[in-house]
């Protein structure tokens, strides 16, 4: 009995009002902009007028798709195709089911008003534009007053096109001057495969993922990726963020000159049991860096200058820079060693991936021990 109390509970405080985490900058551009947008739709529909007597320059509908344009526009509904594709084709929906069943009896009207909704949602879901205003445009066109009638498969295109298309003008010129993208363009996906790879997750598991919840989740797999992504690099840089990368590295680095041969690379990396040896200048600036695997295109004789063989230019890291930086790196870029300079750009050490691993290793376990361990319990 208390868990089904507990279920109901549960159930009543998901119908209170969510805290949604809306800017200034957006509740800004939301409330201007609908009111600049909604003001042309409606001044090309009277500008425009070709219809009967009696035909409203701009119809309710454009005020739904004012909220997803403005308030949403980075959601999957609010897209021109969905927007454009939606309110028209489901106007015109709207006519012929009108036309059809017939609107002279307050039974037909309504039956009239059903099927159109229903009809339009199928047709704009198999068309991928879904568009909820467009509902309302199937609705409005089966039960309208005696012009939308009178103006018949028209209507798709004065007043809704005209007033769609205003909106949507608007909505591009308005969503991008104030800094954000429209159409919204989805996040661009990380690669399959590949040293550089650090998350997993792909668009393709996250889209099955959707189907198995069955909540028809209007969000693209591809921005949930980098969400987590986003995600992931906060967490690291809250459990890193205090960690220097110089108090990781280690200082007791061998270099040699671009001038000098790569036997000298071989035999640095033979006796001290290291795999990259940075190439310095007189004045210890990294000007490049050789590894391992250079000595694998060497010939012979090992007589070719360090120049030939070194990486140029090297990517580098400050030595104050925090350890999540060079977390994004290495495994963002597939990088195994790094070079560390100070301020003036001099080698003050290297990094490898055994360093960053062990650092890492020692992060996920105190953070086991602070959430399971005696410290979690006092």
């Amino acid at each position: 009995m208390e868990a089904f109390h507990g279920s109901v509970a549960l159930w009543l405080r998901s119908w209170r009002p969510q805290s949604l985490p809306y800017r200034r900058s957006e509740i800004i551009r939301g409330a201007l902009g609908s009111l600049l947008g909604l003001l042309t739709a409606g001044l090309a529909g009277w500008a425009f007028d070709v219809g009967p007597a009696g035909l409203p320059a701009i119809v309710a509908p454009m005020g739904a798709s004012a909220v997803l344009l403005f308030a949403a526009p980075a959601s999957p509904l609010a897209q021109p195709w969905p927007m454009l594709g939606g309110n028209i084709i489901s106007t015109v929906i709207g006519v012929g089911v009108a036309r059809l069943i017939g609107t002279g009896t307050p039974l037909g009207s309504i039956t009239a008003a059903a099927v159109a909704v229903a009809v339009a949602i199928g047709v704009m879901m198999v068309l991928r534009c879904l568009h909820p205003p467009g509902g309302a445009c199937a609705l409005f066109a089966a039960v309208g007053t005696g012009a939308v009638q009178q103006q018949g498969f028209l209507f798709a295109v004065f007043p809704i096109a005209v007033n769609s298309l205003a909106l949507l003008v608007i909505a591009a010129a308005v969503n991008n001057l104030t800094g954000r993208a429209y159409p919204h363009v989805a996040a661009p996906a990380p690669d399959s495969g590949g040293p550089g790879q650090r998350l997993l997750l792909q668009p393709s598991e996250i889209a099955a993922a959707i189907r198995r919840l069955d909540q028809g989740l209007d969000v693209l797999p591809q921005d949930i990726v980098a969400l987590v992504r986003d995600v992931e690099d906060h967490a690291v840089n809250r459990r890193l963020g205090q960690l220097r990368v110089e108090s990781v590295m280690n200082r007791e680095v061998r270099t040699v000159r671009s001038t000098e041969n790569m036997y000298r690379v071989r035999m640095i990396m033979s006796n001290d049991r290291v795999k990259a040896v940075p190439v310095v200048d007189e004045d210890r600036h990294v000007v490049g860096i050789t590894t391992i695997y250079d000595l694998f295109r060497l010939d012979l004789a090992n007589l070719d200058p360090v120049s030939k063989y070194m990486t140029s230019p090297v990517r580098t890291i400050l030595g104050s820079a925090p350890v999540s930086e060079l977390v994004a790196l290495m495994s963002g870029e597939g990088l195994r060693h790094i070079p560390v300079v100070d301020e003036d750009d001099r080698l003050q050490g290297i990094v490898s991936r055994t360093e960053l691993i062990t650092v890492l290793h020692r992060a996920l376990v105190d953070a086991t021990a602070g959430s399971t361990g005696p410290a979690a319990s006092t």
